[in-house]
């Protein structure tokens, strides 16, 4: 059995300029994802793929291997991750090299450790299922949302939940944009439009998305406080 980590860092970032690299609590916040990777002792290769040389010399500074860069098709707005997991997959083919198990870690996942990728595995190697993702439950539930219509009035979205209380509800979760594990030949190789997923639940202190400058100030306070404790 061999196992790839994939480290998605493409250049452009328009809304946090230099996002992949930018200093998050003392280090380029790329570094906490190779750390991670590197230290989970689960990989035969830990690379980035990435379109953009500052980014590959960081990234190698930090231990990572980047062999070769994206191809301008999966280096545009319009790419998937899919679309450059399937180049990296097929590159690495070409060269001799094939991965049973491959760990998508997002560069701007601070929060993602060696125990999580560790722990992660252990449960999806096991699972039969072609995809794994860490989730978190709604703060808010989703059913609770309003809607401005074209009149300007405000209304339930899901008026039936109007009455409803929260611990009578479904709870619903969404993705935290951490890291994803694939089966190589029944997920990213097979070309279904959707995989079986199975998941493994994160708190919510442990989850920040970052979006713009507001949200990575505050992923920097929970980090600090998930690192004190």
């Amino acid at each position: 059995m061999s196992n790839i980590a994939v480290i998605t860092a493409r250049g452009g970032s328009k809304r946090i300029p230099r996002k992949n690299i930018k200093n998050f609590c003392g280090r380029p916040i790329i570094a906490y994802s190779i750390e991670a990777a590197l230290g989970a002792d689960l990989f035969d290769e830990v690379m980035v793929s990435t379109d953009d040389e500052e980014i590959a010399e960081i990234a190698k500074k930090y231990g990572a291997k980047v062999p070769f860069y994206r191809s301008a098709e999966t280096s545009g707005d319009f790419a998937t991750t899919m679309d450059v997991l399937r180049e990296v997959v097929g590159m690495y083919e070409e060269r001799g090299q094939n991965y049973d198990y491959l760990c998508c870690i997002y560069p701007t996942a601070p929060f993602v450790t060696s125990e999580k990728l560790k722990n992660s595995f252990a449960k999806f190697k096991d699972s039969g299922f072609e995809m794994m993702i860490p989730v978190v439950e709604f703060e808010y539930p989703p059913q609770w949302g309003l809607r401005i219509d074209k009149d300007g009035y405000l209304q339930y979205r899901t008026p039936e939940y109007a009455n409803v209380k929260k611990h009578d509800m479904e709870p619903l979760y969404h993705d935290v944009g951490q890291f994803q594990w694939f089966n190589v030949k029944e997920g990213i190789l097979s070309g279904k439009k959707l995989l079986r997923m199975n998941t493994v639940i994160m708190p919510d202190t442990e989850v920040q998305d970052i979006d713009n400058e507001s949200d990575w100030e505050l992923a920097e306070m929970k980090y600090r406080m998930f690192t004190a404790k």
